[in-house]
Formats: structure tokens, C-alpha cells, sequence
């Protein structure tokens, strides 16, 4: 036995990795090694042999063992060290480029018609998605016969049997805002009132939903000619010219009184929407002076002020800007597509700090 120990310590001794570590056990522990070959032939010798030969096998199998663990664990940490040695991270590194989020079109376009707005004292409003038809209709002189509150144009909410709450729509404009704010605020008041708006309607220049901002402001002395002008630095702002026609068109809104559409000069070049220039009209948004009983709906006294409002589609004014020829491709297409219009790069100081990309 003396010889089996200092032979196999001395092989553990001397391996060079686990695999020869491994061929030393099983030819001194195994199943068939040869200290187990020794244990099978106690049951060949005398019971006073295989009292001392016994106890001597299970010793000599227990030392092999813990030399066996000892130089596993030391060939492990060899290999740890020389992995140490040769693999080395410079942590002083700059990280590498990693694709950062982009701003949605809309949201991007929204950020910089607030931006704009901003800068001629309108504040931002904010009101439900989902409000009573009296907000969405009643309050804003749309009369109970109008076209836009049948179920084929508006999505109404869901009343259990039962139920006798007002109807809630969702709403089709952001008007309610206005009102909501015109209660709240009272007047004078300048804001804006950006956000998502639903109705039922879709195709290549209508989707179910979609998005306004619209604009109010009431003072005792305002005019149409105070809403020129505010869309005129708009316009020139947000399209980038330093020049723009603008063509008020007599039209009927019920909210407002007169009313007009909008329109700016322009050209269309292979495609290019051009502002400021060319023999061509295009129509974007529509306003008017605040009806007087739109101002009596929302708490505000029309023989003591008056004000104008106006809105228009944010989707609309971004396909007329970057170039995006259908209103759905907002919704439901591969945003891989925003790279084609620039919006991956684009360095645009935002609201929330910082470049977008």
C-alpha cells in the first residue's frame, strides 16, 4: 500500500490540468482503480487480515481523494491567475456607441409648436381624453342636430343598462380644453392645448386618432388682426421662412364667430412643399374670433371680452414639413422608416433638456 500512495500522490502531484487529474482518479478510485481492485479481495482474507488491511484501504482511498480536491482546486486557481495575466479590461475606456432612442415625429413636432407658442406667452393646457358631450358639444355651440355628434363620426363610451350618467365621448378636438381652462383661469388667458384627439374615420389622411393643438386667447381688446399675426410668426417659425402670405377664407365653425380657414402661399417642387413662395394655396388650420356663447359656456362675460382661437392637425403640419406622404405611417408602420425622414439624427433642442436623436 505504501507503494500505491507514493505512487499515485506523486502522479497527482505532477498533473499538469484536470483532465490528467482526472485520469489519475479513476485509475487509483474508480470503479475499477486500482485501490478499489484492493478492497474487492478483503473478502478473500481472514477476519484478523481484513481487520488491519480494511481500515488501511479506506485510509489510503480518503488521502488520495483530498490530494485529488487539493490539486483540482490548485489547478483552478492557476488557471484563474494566468486568465488574470492575460485578459485585462482598461476601465479608463470610453464605452461604446450605443443607438439612442429618437423622438416620435409627433411628439417632436409637438415639442416645437409648444416651443413657438411659448415664446408669444401662451401657456399649455391639458384636459381628459375621455369628457362629457356637454364639454366636447354643448359648451362649444355644436347643436344637438350636427353631424359630427352621430355615432358614425364619434366614439361614444360604453353605459351600462341603468346607467344615467351624461354620454362621455371620446373627445374629437381639443377643444374642451378651452372651455375647462376658460372655467379654471377665467380671463384674460393665452393658451394652448395640445394633445390626442379620436374620431371615427381612416384612411390616407384620417386615422381614428390623431392629433391637434389648438389656441385661445381673450383679452378686452383682441382682434382678427391679433390672430394674423400670431399665426404669421408661427408659420415663418415653424416652417424656418422669413417670409409668409397668409389668406384668411370665410367659413362657419359653431365655436367661433366669424370664422375663417387658413391658408399660406406656397409651391410644391418634385414633391417639395415649399412656404413662402410659388402660386399655390395650401390650407392649414382654422380659426375665428371665440363665439359669445362659447365664452358664456365657460364662465367669461362676452360683453366685457372677447378672443380668438384657432387649430390645427399636428400630424398634418409634420407630413408638410419632413415629408411624409401618408398619415398612417405614424401609427403602424416599421419606425425603422424615421430614418428615412431624418428624425435618427436630427440634434433638436427639446422641452425635456437636452438633443433629441
Amino acid at each position: 500500500m505504501d507503494d500505491l500512495k507514493a505512487k499515485y500522490l506523486d502522479q497527482i502531484a505532477n498533473a499538469s490540468d484536470e483532465a490528467v487529474l482526472e485520469d489519475i482518479r479513476l485509475a487509483a478510485v474508480g470503479k475499477k482503480g486500482e485501490v478499489a481492485l484492493k478492497m474487492r479481495e478483503l473478502g478473500k482474507m481472514t477476519p484478523e487480515e481484513r481487520q488491519t488491511a480494511g481500515p488501511a484501504l479506506n485510509a489510503l482511498k480518503d488521502e488520495i481523494n483530498s490530494a485529488l480536491s487539493a490539486k483540482k482546486s490548485g489547478l483552478a486557481d492557476a488557471a484563474l491567475d494566468e486568465r488574470l495575466r492575460t485578459e485585462w479590461l482598461d476601465v479608463t475606456l470610453p464605452a461604446r456607441d450605443r443607438r439612442v432612442g429618437t423622438l416620435h415625429p409627433i411628439s417632436q413636432v409637438q415639442e416645437e409648436v409648444t416651443a413657438i407658442f411659448a415664446e408669444m406667452g401662451f401657456a399649455v393646457a391639458e384636459g381628459p381624453r375621455i369628457d362629457t358631450d356637454w364639454y366636447n358639444f354643448d359648451a362649444l355651440n355644436i347643436p344637438g342636430h350636427h353631424p359630427a355628434r352621430a355615432e358614425m363620426d364619434t366614439f361614444y363610451m360604453h353605459r351600462a343598462e341603468g346607467d344615467n350618467r351624461p354620454p362621455h365621448v371620446l373627445r374629437t378636438h381639443t377643444s374642451p380644453v378651452q372651455i375647462r381652462s376658460m372655467e379654471k383661469t377665467g380671463a384674460p388667458t393665452r393658451i394652448i392645448c395640445p394633445g390626442g384627439v379620436y374620431r371615427a374615420d381612416y384612411d390616407h389622411t384620417h386615422t381614428p386618432m390623431f392629433h391637434q393643438v389648438e389656441g385661445l386667447a381673450i383679452d378686452k381688446d383682441i382682434s382678427m388682426a391679433n390672430l394674423k399675426w400670431v399665426l404669421e410668426e408661427f408659420v415663418k417659425s415653424y416652417f424656418e421662412v422669413d417670409n409668409v402670405d397668409i389668406r384668411f377664407r370665410a367659413s362657419h365653425f359653431p365655436f367661433t364667430e366669424p370664422s375663417a380657414e387658413v391658408d399660406i402661399r406656397c409651391s410644391w417642387e418634385g414633391g417639395t412643399l415649399k412656404v413662402g413662395e410659388g402660386d399655390d394655396w395650401l390650407e392649414i388650420l382654422g380659426s375665428g374670433m371665440v363665439h359669445p356663447k362659447v365664452l358664456e359656456a365657460g364662465g367669461i362675460d362676452p360683453n366685457e371680452w372677447q378672443g380668438f382661437a384657432f387649430g390645427m392637425g399636428i400630424d398634418r403640419i409634420a407630413m408638410l414639413k419632413y415629408g411624409i406622404p401618408d398619415l398612417r405611417a405614424f401609427f403602424d408602420s416599421d419606425l425603422r422608416w424615421l430614418r428615412h425622414y431624418g428624425f435618427s439624427a436630427l440634434d433638436v433642442p427639446t422641452l425635456r433638456g437636452g438633443l433629441s436623436r
